[in-house]
C-alpha cells in the first residue's frame, strides 16, 4: 500500500508524518510526504529536533512539490488540513484523500514547544489509523469467536430482525459457514452458508456502510462460490427483499438468477422475499 502525506510547503507536518509512519515498519508499505507549495528547501530545524526526540533522524529530507505522478502512485492520501484535502481533491480521487485525525495544526515558525505538540497530533492521529488497520490490506478469511461482537453490530445496522452474538455463537458451534471480510482487526463485512448434502442456503451477508461499493460484497461470495466447488455442491440460494435493489444487482452480476418468491417472508416492514439461486 502506497501513502502519501500532504501539507503546504512539506518542511514541518507532512515530513513529520511520513518519518513517523515509516518509522511503524509496516509490511507492505511505502510513504512519502509532499507539499502543495514546496520548493526544494530543508526540513525546518525544529522539526529535525522533535523527531530526533523520539529517535527518528531526517535530516537529509528535501522538500518537493507534489506532482500528478504522486497522485496517481498513492493509494490513499492524508492531508495536513482540509484546505489540503479540498486542492488535492481536484485532481485525485475524492474517495481515496483524506484529513489526518481532525486537521493537524501548523507549527510554521513557531518554538520548539509547539513543534512537540504538533508531533503528538500527527502520532496520536497515525496510532489511531494503525489500530483501526486503515494501512493493512483487507482479507477474508473464516471466522473466529473475536469477530462475533463486531458481526452483531452489523447485523443490527444492516436487518430490522438481527441475529444478537448468542444466535450467531449457536449457529458458529452447530456448522454454520460464516467468512468475514477484515482489515486489521476490523470486520469491514461477513457472510454465512449453512450447507445441506450438496445444497448451500446463504444466511446473511452484510457490510458496514462505509466499505459498501468497494467490493467487498463480491469478495465475500466469491469465497463462498470456492466454498461450494471445495464441498461439491449445485446450487447456493438466498433470500432478499423484493425491495433491494442494489442488493438483487449485486446477484445478478454474481450468476444468480430468481428461482421464486415468499410472500410476507420480511417483517418490520412486512415484504416478499426474492428466492435467488446461482447454479454449479
Amino acid at each position: 500500500m502506497n501513502i502519501l502525506f500532504v501539507c503546504t510547503g512539506n518542511t514541518c507536518r507532512s515530513p513529520m508524518a511520513e518519518g513517523y509512519l515509516e518509522s511503524k515498519n509496516i509490511d507492505g508499505l511505502s510513504v512519502r510526504s509532499r507539499g502543495l507549495a514546496a520548493n526544494g528547501e530543508d526540513i525546518s530545524e525544529n522539526s529535525k529536533a522533535v523527531l530526533a526526540e523520539i529517535g527518528i533522524d531526517m535530516t537529509d529530507y528535501i522538500s518537493e512539490p507534489l506532482t500528478q505522478s504522486d497522485l496517481l502512485w498513492a493509494d490513499k492520501i492524508y492531508c495536513m488540513s482540509l484546505s489540503h484535502k479540498t486542492a488535492v481533491s481536484m485532481f485525485a480521487s475524492k474517495d481515496k484523500v483524506f484529513v489526518l485525525g481532525d486537521g493537524i495544526s501548523d507549527p510554521f515558525g513557531s518554538d520548539l514547544e509547539t513543534y512537540r505538540k504538533c508531533r503528538d497530533e500527527i502520532i496520536n492521529a497515525i496510532d489511531l489509523l494503525i489500530d483501526e488497520g486503515e494501512f493493512e490490506e483487507l482479507y477474508i478469511t473464516k471466522i473466529e469467536r473475536e469477530h462475533i461482537s463486531q458481526i452483531a453490530k452489523l447485523e443490527k445496522i444492516c436487518f430490522a430482525s438481527p441475529w444478537s452474538e448468542e444466535v450467531l455463537l449457536d449457529a458458529y458451534s452447530r456448522g454454520t459457514n460464516f467468512f468475514v471480510c477484515v482489515k486489521g482487526k476490523k470486520v469491514l463485512g461477513y457472510i454465512g452458508i449453512n450447507c445441506i448434502l450438496d445444497e448451500g442456503y446463504i444466511t446473511n451477508i452484510a457490510v458496514f456502510p462505509e466499505y459498501r461499493g468497494k467490493g467487498i460484497g463480491t469478495a465475500l461470495l466469491n469465497r463462498v462460490f470456492s466454498e461450494a466447488s471445495d464441498l461439491n455442491l449445485s446450487f447456493v440460494s438466498l433470500e432478499v427483499r423484493e425491495s433491494n435493489f442494489s442488493a438483487i444487482s449485486l446477484y445478478e452480476k454474481n450468476g444468480f438468477k430468481e428461482a421464486g418468491r415468499r410472500p410476507r417472508f420480511y417483517s418490520d416492514p412486512e415484504e416478499t422475499a426474492i428466492i435467488m439461486t446461482k447454479e454449479f
